[in-house]
């Protein structure tokens, strides 16, 4: 257990405080690419407990502006988009996407006011579908090349959502691989074809046998994690038989992301980026190993499940997470549905706005969230110590941090480590987007 005290050093993220100074040091998603489609490419974000507004000018630039005006203090993401720039519709001040202030029409012939004035501006750097901004001082770190990045935009997906808790409760459901054959157990599988997008519905690498039924029938895996370049790699094992081991190798990407395997043809890299203390969205970039991603059916599952403009879900704490008796009884282990988002969202809500660590007994199970913690507490302070922390990298060791390897699959009892190895490496070399050495 911890204190009170050291909850809320791991918590906490307005601008000033420890946690808050570590995030700052990385790129953080701020929007989805889609959201600025359409006639009016203003969006309106909330981001580490900041107000800003985000924006694609008429010539294409993108832009993170502070979302109060410098005039009046009006709300910028109500502004026009005209003339190079966007226009605060309470007096006609015009910024453009760097923040430096173009037309304060009011003043009189020949005002300086104007070249004196700057909305303050973030860098922003659009990737794989999700735009990213920098809210830190000096230079932002140089991007990983991970999959998700390296691969074109015909092979990903990015999509979010809302979940109304902490930022890292949110996370660390994404390093719990015990959870899986509870929260997403299923008393009945799916045919095989309706497996595309939907986590643990297909079947896993050399077995016809569904993920559904490895996570039912083998409830208790053997965990390993080991620190990495770029965080932690987490294996989860599960014997079958004497001669038959499922094996599930997922990453936790420093300082907010993990990396999992959707199916043999896809990974997840997914972001929980917090709002403020008590809400957060998590981002996700789906990667194609093969075919082009089918964006088209891979948008209208998840807006089965969620709202726009605001991404909230349809199913959630104001309606019970949907719990229906019977559905427990004889169809999911939670009756809370069939889709696995809405089970994590009840298991990260329910531990309240910001979880009481206090209260909790960890287990040989969360060694990945244990191990997790010491690096976040290394590097928090580290930050506030004004020192270079994980993942802030440059160039050359951005280049280095690639993947990293994900896989589901059945192996050989004795020789899991080898098998996996190679299934990661036949799936990476076999990709038509794959840069060669």
């Amino acid at each position: 257990m911890m204190s009170s005290e050291q909850n809320d050093f791991i918590t906490r993220i307005s601008a000033g405080t420890p946690a808050g100074t570590l995030l700052r040091r990385y790129w953080q998603p701020v929007a989805l690419s889609d959201e600025l489609e359409g006639k009016r490419p203003i969006r309106p974000a909330r981001l580490l407990g900041q107000d800003l507004v985000v924006l694609r000018d008429e010539s294409g630039r993108l832009g993170v502006l502070d979302r109060d005006c410098p005039h009046r203090g009006a709300d910028l993401a109500f502004g026009r988009l005209e003339d190079g720039g966007l226009r605060c519709p309470f007096h006609g001040w015009l910024f453009d996407v760097q923040g430096q202030c173009l037309e304060t029409p009011a003043e009189p012939a020949g005002s300086r006011l104007c070249g004196k004035i700057r909305q303050r501006s973030y860098p922003v750097v659009e990737k794989s579908g999700i735009i990213f901004t920098y809210l830190g001082e000096g230079e932002p770190p140089a991007f990983p090349a991970l999959d998700c990045f390296q691969a074109p935009d015909s092979h990903v997906f990015a999509f979010k959502g809302l979940m109304e808790c902490n930022w890292l409760q949110a996370l660390e459901v994404g390093i719990d691989p015990a959870h899986a054959s509870f929260l997403h157990r299923f008393f009945e599988d799916d045919e095989p074809e309706s497996a595309y997008g939907r986590q643990f519905r297909a079947t896993s690498s050399d077995s016809d046998m569904p993920m559904t039924r490895v996570l039912r029938e083998f409830d208790a895996p053997a965990i390993e994690v080991d620190k990495t370049d770029y965080g932690l790699q987490l294996i989860a094992t599960r014997p079958m038989s004497d001669d038959k081991t499922h094996v599930r190798v997922t990453n936790l990407l420093f300082p907010q992301a993990f990396v999992i395997p959707l199916s043999s043809e896809m990974t997840i890299t997914q972001w929980h980026v917090p709002i403020d203390d008590t809400s957060c969205y998590w981002y996700a970039i789906f990667t194609s190993f093969t075919t082009p991603v089918n964006k088209t059916h891979m948008r209208n599952q998840r807006l089965e499940l969620y709202t726009l403009p605001d991404y909230r879900p349809r199913v959630g704490r104001h309606n019970n997470y949907g719990f229906n008796v019977e559905e427990q009884l004889h169809k999911t282990y939670t009756g809370m549905g069939e889709d696995i988002n809405v089970h994590d969202q009840w298991a990260v809500e329910s531990l309240g706005p910001i979880q009481d660590r206090t209260r909790e007994h960890l287990g040989q199970s969360d060694k990945g969230i244990i191990a997790y913690r010491r690096i976040l507490v290394d590097a928090i302070t580290k930050a506030v110590n004004g020192e270079t922390p994980l993942m802030v990298l440059t160039p050359d060791e951005a280049a280095a941090i690639q993947g990293p390897a994900t896989m589901d699959g059945v192996a050989p009892s004795n020789s899991i480590d080898t098998y996996w190895r190679q299934v990661d490496a036949n799936r990476r070399n076999g990709a038509s987007w794959k840069k060669r050495d």
